[in-house]
């Protein structure tokens, strides 16, 4: 199956689609993500559609609602989820300082205030 994102003027997702690998092979069963667009454009409309993946082959990441495709990067970027985060090349959001060393996942959340982690009690 095929993965397709719709895209807002502004490259926000919109929604993502599932589309039959037969529609975007071409007469030589060679995958066309232009043959995916022209359907979905057909079917719902819309002038944005890219291609996802959901195994993250292609464009870094597989995209939710509200992520960006920056047509720079062609890649999908997941919001940002605090001002002081920098992306990284994976194009996911990193804090400016890292989770401590050791800690599981949600045993501290970030600060954005005090520019740190506290731990939840």
């Amino acid at each position: 199956m095929a993965h397709f994102a719709k895209l807002s003027k502004d490259n926000i997702v919109e929604i993502v689609h599932v589309v039959d690998n037969d529609v975007i092979k071409d007469k030589d069963g060679k995958e066309q993500e232009s043959l995916g667009i022209a359907f979905l454009q057909e079917l719902f409309g819309g002038q944005w559609w890219k291609q996802c993946s959901y195994n993250k082959h292609f464009r870094k990441n597989y995209p939710g609602v509200g992520y960006t495709y920056d047509r720079a990067l062609d890649a999908f970027i997941p919001p940002k989820p605090w001002p002081s985060w920098n992306l990284n090349g994976d194009c996911l959001w990193d804090p400016p300082i890292s989770y401590p060393d050791g800690a599981s996942h949600g045993e501290y959340r970030w600060n954005e205030g005090k520019q740190g982690w506290d731990k939840v009690e």
